[in-house]
């Protein structure tokens, strides 16, 4: 049933635009929390942990009107907390899978998942009282699903060729815009729709990208355009390279069209094509500088640790920002009083949603702000020469040129100096107790999302082997969700002992955030050092080249 690359290839706009809306809407939806929470407190999830004496709010739409209370936010926050950590940490075997049976399975589990899913809220909605611990279970597969689907998809753009970094780019900016689904959804409940049917509807879409898997997606994962070429294929009968490729990868081609046609292979007897295969380039490549660098050494780098601390940080702020926007909302409604009137419920609870909604509208922003900072990292990269030569020397007394290497830490320095801080703003605008500026806080909290998983991705592809990069980013994933844990406590301890104040949370946050710069400085320094080393020792770099980051 599964299509041959060659068959993929021919089919790869059909599966780009349908990967981009199966993204955008079953991603991470799960990030759309604020949304979420109103529903299932509409529909009852543990409200029997409330009593009259510590509700906080009761329920307008629900018939019988359900109580509301901090011990029903915690509970429900503890599941989005599951339901995040599973999102993100599963990144890492979610790799090793995809390096071994590519991404066709991964995706196939995770749209079953995500079915599974939906079903579960839905069954659980049914009786409440009794099926509100499913809710834990719905929202892991939820997560669980929505990053098979999203980390699946991130290898499509190779077949794009020069097309990659903007695929790419629209790939994490669905992903990131997924948030949106959620507050979408909401309006349709707030029309009167059953939260049952919505569920079961939403659960049979999620088959729908079942079936678009198991027709269209290939068995076989995309090899990227350094390992082939999928535009002009190698064929026996009429050899066809392409004119663009030079230097280095230029001999990579021509030593293993050489050693093909040298083979004496079934298909050279019978006339059929045959054509360069990512395993042919790894044969021939990756037995040079790169497949000489350990991961163990690439693990203990100082770019590496410096980004699991810068991205920890990141991911923590994001996370805890959606976790607790509603509760900081109100407190800037009601301004921490204690004991309020009905008007004030009522206020409260209409200025929330409304917010709500408009902070998930702005998640679509995403499929903006990620090519944006797509751009940065391929900024002047085609007028860079991929390494030093003697040439090189002699040309550096008229014009010294640009090396590729250099140019990316530049860009990645650039990307990381504007995501910290715009992190920074976020974090000051959310000290600020004015309704209003909020909104500059949902544009900021946006643009953050969108640029420091790229930024991330695009270090990690400037300075690492190829082969290390799934490992490296599964594994940066799975310590920033341990990171996004400490949000549990951190909403506990603001509902709790500071009674709804954000502002020591925030703060500490803010301060904490500071260390984010320490990577692009760290960055610069290294920059500035392997500049020295291109101009001085002419023969170093072409070592250093083969693993610049593990001597970092």
């Amino acid at each position: 049933m599964a299509p041959t690359l060659e068959e993929a290839y021919r089919r790869r706009w059909w599966m780009a635009c349908t990967a981009v809306l199966e993204n955008l809407f079953f991603s991470a939806v799960l990030l759309g929390w604020s949304s979420l929470l109103i529903m299932l407190k509409n529909e009852g999830f543990y409200s029997s942990m409330c009593s009259a004496e510590n509700t906080t709010n009761t329920s307008q739409d629900a018939q019988p009107p359900w109580l509301s209370c901090n011990q029903q936010e915690e509970m429900l926050n503890l599941g989005f907390t599951i339901g995040s950590f599973v999102l993100s940490a599963t990144t890492l075997p979610l790799g090793v899978l995809m390096d071994r049976f590519g991404p066709r399975p991964v995706r196939l589990i995770g749209s079953a998942c995500f079915a599974a899913s939906c079903t579960l809220m839905a069954l659980a909605s049914w009786d409440t009282k009794v099926l509100s611990p499913l809710i834990f279970l719905a929202l892991s597969l939820n997560g669980f699903g929505g990053i098979c689907l999203t980390f699946s998809s991130l290898t499509l753009p190779n077949m794009f060729g020069n097309l990659r970094s903007t695929f790419m780019a629209l790939m994490i900016g669905s992903y990131a815009s997924s948030a949106i689904t959620y507050p979408g959804i909401k309006l349709i409940y707030d029309a009167g729709v059953s939260f049952m049917i919505i569920m079961f509807t939403w659960s049979s879409l999620a088959c729908l990208i079942f079936l678009n898997c198991a027709f269209n997606w290939p068995s076989e994962a995309f090899p990227s355009p350094e390992e082939v070429n999928y535009k002009e294929k190698i064929k026996l009968r009429g050899l066809a390279l392409d004119h663009k490729v030079t230097g280095d990868r230029f001999y990579t081609y021509v030593t293993t069209v050489g050693q093909r046609l040298s083979q004496k292979a079934p298909s050279l007897e019978e006339g059929t094509d045959s054509f360069i295969s990512s395993q042919d380039v790894r044969d021939t490549s990756e037995k040079s500088a790169e497949k000489s660098v350990p991961l163990r050494k690439s693990l203990c780098s100082p770019i590496f640790l410096w980004s699991l601390l810068t991205m920890g940080m990141t991911q923590l702020r994001i996370i805890f920002y959606m976790a607790a926007m509603n509760k900081m909302l109100e407190y800037i409604v009601s301004g921490g009083q204690e004991h309020e009137t009905d008007d004030l419920k009522q206020r409260v609870t209409e200025t929330v949603e409304f917010y709500s909604s408009v902070f998930g509208a702005m998640q679509l922003s995403c499929l903006l702000t990620c090519p944006l900072i797509g751009y940065v990292m391929d900024w002047r990269i085609k007028d860079c020469v991929d390494t030093p030569t003697a040439r090189d020397g002699v040309a550096t007394k008229s014009v010294r040129p640009r090396y590729r290497k250099i140019q990316k830490l530049t860009n990645a320095i650039n990307a990381f100096t504007l995501t910290n801080l715009l992190l920074v703003g976020f974090g000051i605008t959310c000290l600020i107790n004015n309704l209003h500026l909020q909104f500059l806080t949902f544009v900021l909290h946006t643009m953050v999302r969108g640029f420091y998983h790229s930024a991330c991705g695009g270090l990690y592809a400037a300075v690492y082997p190829s082969n290390h990069f799934g490992t490296l980013t599964g594994l940066q994933s799975l310590i920033s969700a341990v990171f996004a844990l400490l949000q549990q406590p951190l909403f506990m301890a603001m509902v709790g002992p500071l009674k709804g104040e954000p502002f020591w949370v925030n703060l500490g946050l803010l301060l904490f955030s500071l260390l984010g710069f320490l990577l692009p400085c760290y960055l610069f320094y290294y920059r500035t050092r392997l500049q020295r080393e291109y101009i001085t020792h002419w023969e170093g770099p072409l070592k250093v080249l083969g693993s610049p980051e593990v001597t970092a």
